[in-house]
């Protein structure tokens, strides 16, 4: 358990967090949520102790162990994989290595007999003899192989270092754990055995997470910061989004009748308060006049771009028709008599354990890449719009946000491109940003705001939720949902993909494609069956 005690933390004159208390117990997961720069990352390093409060105190129940998500990729780069997880128990891998050092000497004393004997009643005493087996289970689990698990960790690729990470914050069954985005990066089994995993867990869970259905499966309550405070809410995101805006609804419709009882009463005090005969009906009036009060509502913190992709120019009946595109790549065909037809209302949801082939199928689609065979055939009135995972050649340039806009659309009103970019979160002087310095979210709603103003008819989308907060993801959803255009995207956002898409077309890794012809969530239960 933690308790969290009067916690302040300020940061020169800004003010992260002020005045916080907060338990967290254990056999619960609590989703910890918040707008961009609220401090959702910081709470969890204040909660680890890597951070210090500026007042209050956190206080952890005696003997029991925090194990966090660990972010830095190439900590452990000459550490084997298998050790890197038992680290995760930093005890018990002491204890490993200890034991290890006095094993290898030459020559014992007694009192070395007796230092080993207590290491190794210590060890038995952590279950140190299952700790190789449960540290191989775990990286099976999360899709890293046999074949890495006595490698170093500088020779596997970033997405199974992320595993590996990950398997070594889950390892020894800690009585606390902490994972800032978790998801990321993780395939579609990988996160499905996780939220398996979390539902399971009986200690105590904190979870940063961008991803919706996650959240929705594993926890238990929601903390959500705002205004520098943060308040506890039972039930999973779902629950709080929607309960949150009935009570911002309520409260609004309260205040709506209290003002029109405001209004009629101010009415009859002004034209009878002169009139003798009506003096003690005014007079009682101004009375309950004054005792009525409207609810205070706190507008939230949060703010939801306006995402909304109007087409100008319906396309025909002719969409895309692909037929025996074929790509190579280092000698290896990464796509391999590729074969679809994009119908009218399709909008399809493009599956593969590599990231790269789904890129490249785009890049060729959309004219960036070659292909070395194959047809592409366009309908004659199809106006694509394209969303890249990596934008950064896009910002490579000293603009400010007005000018890099303008490039892409000629808007010779300042006052209407304004009004279009503060619906895209840009007000006041951030229009005037260099967009070279802008943060992933800033850049991802800048792509968004250039593709809506290009109004497109066909929206191709790589990973279109990176970078974005719950808020941005949200509004890209709903906006996806009413384009009444055709769509291929890929995303591992399941809240997305089960809500957009009405067909999966899987890549294999031969690079061949098996195309369903069905929604996503028929999708992953005929999967998981």
């Amino acid at each position: 358990m933690i308790q969290v005690h009067n916690v302040s933390l300020k940061f020169g004159k800004r003010v992260l967090f002020e005045d916080v208390n907060l338990k967290f117990t254990n056999g619960n997961c609590y989703g910890l949520i918040g707008a961009n720069g609220s401090g959702k990352s910081t709470f969890l390093k204040l909660l680890s102790g890597e951070l210090e409060t500026t007042t209050g105190e956190i206080e952890v129940s005696k003997g029991e162990r925090i194990s966090i998500l660990k972010q830095d990729h190439y900590q452990f780069d000459d550490k084997r994989v298998i050790d890197v997880v038992i680290m995760g128990n930093s005890k018990l891998y002491e204890i490993m290595e200890e034991k290890d050092k006095m094993y290898a000497q030459t020559e014992f004393s007694e009192e070395d007999g007796m230092k080993l004997a207590n290491l190794e009643a210590e060890f038995m005493e952590l279950d140190g003899w299952n700790a190789e087996p449960d540290a191989a289970t775990l990286l099976n689990n999360l899709g890293v192989s046999e074949e890495y698990h006595y490698c170093d960790m500088k020779e596997l690729p970033v997405k199974l270092r992320v595993k590996v990470l990950l398997a070594q914050s889950l390892f020894g069954n800690p009585d606390i754990l902490l994972l800032d985005e978790p998801t990321n990066s993780l395939d579609l089994e990988a996160i499905r055995w996780l939220e398996e995993f979390l539902i399971n867990f009986n200690n105590t869970v904190i979870i940063v997470s961008h991803d919706r259905h996650f959240l929705n499966k594993v926890c238990t309550h929601i903390a959500d910061i705002d205004y520098s405070k943060i308040k506890l809410y039972v039930g999973n995101y779902d629950f709080w989004y929607e309960s949150s805006e009935l009570l911002q609804k309520q409260m609004r419709e309260s205040n709506k009748k209290k003002e029109e009882k405001i209004k009629e009463l101010q009415a009859f005090i002004a034209r009878f308060s002169a009139n003798a005969s009506k003096s003690k009906q005014a007079t009682s009036r101004k009375k309950m006049l004054e005792k009525i009060q409207l609810d205070e509502i706190v507008p939230s913190s949060r703010k939801y771009p306006y995402i909304d992709f109007k087409i100008e120019k319906p396309a025909g009946k002719e969409i895309l028709k692909v037929e025996n595109l074929t790509k190579i790549v280092d000698g290896k065909k990464i796509l391999d008599k590729v074969s679809f037809t994009v119908l009218k209302g399709d909008k399809i949801c493009f599956i593969a354990g590599n990231d790269m082939v789904k890129t490249t199928l785009f890049n060729i689609l959309i004219g960036k890449e070659k292909y070395d065979k194959g047809t592409i055939e366009w309908g004659k009135t199809i106006i694509p719009g394209y969303l890249p995972q990596d934008n950064n050649e896009y910002f490579d340039t000293d603009k400010n946000i007005m000018e890099w806009i303008g490039q892409y659309y000629d808007i010779k009103d300042e006052t209407v491109l304004r009004g279009f970019l503060g619906r895209m979160l840009f007000s006041g002087e951030d229009v005037f940003k260099k967009v070279n310095v802008l943060s992933g979210g800033e850049k991802a709603r800048c792509m968004l705001s250039k593709m809506m103003l290009e109004s497109p008819n066909f929206l191709i989308l790589d990973e279109p939720t990176n970078h974005l907060d719950l808020e941005s993801i949200t509004s890209l959803n709903k906006g996806l949902c009413n384009f009444t255009g055709e769509v291929l995207f890929t995303s591992r956002d399941y809240e997305l993909n089960s809500t957009v898409a009405n067909r999966v077309i899987e890549i294999n890794d031969d690079g061949t494609i098996t195309d369903k012809s069905i929604p996503y969530e028929e999708y992953i239960d005929k999967k998981s069956n």
